[in-house]
């Protein structure tokens, strides 16, 4: 009898499971379309524009009366709306381990992230503050939005199913870039036909991802479920006492804070190759905007198939073996980069190509690979130390980046700098012992992992 009754709730729970995976997915549907349209192809080029026709005669601009090269304020706030995301994704860890709301705050970091975007409708002219003022609060609350996201992951998916999850998860968010851009490639083509200057073109693209972001957003909230909060009664930590109370914790499991090092390493490499890329091809190649997209289209259409390639082979060889091979990837394919000549879309494309087939897979994996890591019952908490390594310590690329060019005046000198992360990742990651890191985190170790 009592078995009886665990397998009607096991099937219940895997109906109800499946049902919030379906949700899941659809926040990477929602929100991937800013991290394309916006951070990846558009904005850059144009927030760095409108910066250029702000500068004085020797190219700078003056925010807070500093002396910025125009062509590195992008990158300089790339890095600023991290450093802010440092601050602000702890408190959502916390308020979403003390209470077990991390819906309501989940729809406000979304619905911030997507009216900020769509203010950028308004970014025109020589109004760069403004613009750099958007950047950093939607990329700020698109960060916190994704550790409260990302911690649904052990909850809806066993063990046995995560890399697939992830994967789908990723390869929804690529696809939907996809559509998007497909849109954003025929507006901006011929938006002499719709009556519409380049500039007021590219306010629409950008806008028009907020607007995606906000409606799409609804499927998530109305699918994921709320559990009760782990948290004992009594305790009252809060936002970084409660992430220094997990680092003390992860300190009696090395392995998982050698796993988060790894990965704050090679992902910022990734994280700032997802944002430089079209300045590069832009200011250093000379690509025009039309070309960019059109990269920027085959990587997410490809990128699609790599996350669901790359789950499959993780089946077969592991998933740390797996995400070491695509940060070898990674690297022969960003130091090729370097090499392209200007004004040639062919070898733009190539590139364009060997990122998006190791891109989705390589960040994919990384996510369910440390769900195998996390203890139960804490997954906010976890994911919210991961996402400090993902997203909110992503800000020493965009700086390197800056800096290089800032002291150079050579935006190939800036992307061959990233090459450091990929090496230096992959010899830590290699390192690593996962499958004694998921024996300290009291969970079953996978048959392949």
């Amino acid at each position: 009898m009592g078995t009886d009754t665990v397998r009607t709730e096991t099937a219940d729970d895997s109906a109800g499971r499946r049902r919030e995976q379906h949700g899941w997915y659809f926040y990477d549907w929602a929100c991937s379309v800013y991290s394309t349209s916006v951070l990846t192809v558009f904005l850059g080029p144009y927030l760095t524009s409108v910066a250029e026709s702000a500068a004085d005669t020797d190219g700078f601009v003056h925010p807070l009366g500093i002396p910025v090269r125009a062509g590195s304020f992008f990158a300089y706030s790339v890095s600023a709306s991290v450093i802010l995301s440092i601050f602000v994704m702890p408190l959502a860890g916390a308020a979403a381990d003390r209470t077990g709301r991390k819906k309501p705050l989940l729809a406000t970091a979304a619905y911030v992230g997507a009216a900020a975007t769509t203010g950028m409708f308004f970014l025109d002219g020589d109004r760069y503050l403004l613009g750099g003022f958007l950047l950093i609060v939607a990329n700020a609350s698109v960060a916190v939005s994704m550790v409260l996201y990302n911690s649904y992951l052990p909850q809806i998916a066993p063990p046995e199913e995560r890399d697939a999850v992830s994967s789908r998860g990723w390869a929804f968010g690529y696809a939907a870039g996809a559509l998007v851009l497909v849109a954003n490639l025929v507006l901006f083509s011929a938006h002499d036909s719709f009556g519409l200057s380049e500039a007021t073109a590219v306010r629409i693209c950008l806008a028009s991802a907020g607007i995606w972001w906000g409606a799409f957003t609804l499927v998530p909230l109305k699918r994921l479920r709320d559990r009760p909060a782990m948290t004992p009664k009594g305790t009252s930590a809060h936002g970084w006492r409660q992430l220094a109370a997990t680092v003390r914790e992860m300190r009696r499991k090395p392995r998982t804070l050698a796993f988060l090092l790894a990965y704050l390493v090679y992902n910022d490499g990734i994280q700032t190759v997802i944002s430089q890329a079209s300045v590069y091809g832009s200011k250093e190649l000379g690509l025009g905007q039309s070309t960019l997209i059109v990269a920027v289209l085959l990587v997410q259409l490809l990128a699609v198939a790599g996350a669901l390639g790359m789950g499959r082979l993780a089946r077969t060889y592991g998933a740390k073996r797996t995400i070491l091979g695509s940060l070898v990837a990674w690297t022969v394919t960003i130091g090729a980069g370097y090499f392209l000549p200007a004004g040639s879309s062919a070898w733009f494309f190539v590139l364009a190509a060997g990122i998006g087939l190791v891109l989705g897979g390589s960040q994919a994996l990384s996510r369910s690979l440390f769900s195998h890591l996390v203890p139960p019952g804490k997954e906010a908490e976890y994911f919210s130390a991961y996402e400090m390594s993902d997203r909110g310590m992503s800000w020493l690329g965009p700086l390197v980046f800056g800096l290089t060019y800032q002291l150079t005046g050579s935006y190939r000198d800036a992307i061959i700098s990233l090459v450091a992360f990929f090496i230096i990742g992959f010899l830590l990651l290699a390192r690593v012992s996962v499958r004694e890191a998921v024996r300290d985190a009291g969970n079953p170790v996978p048959d392949r992992i």
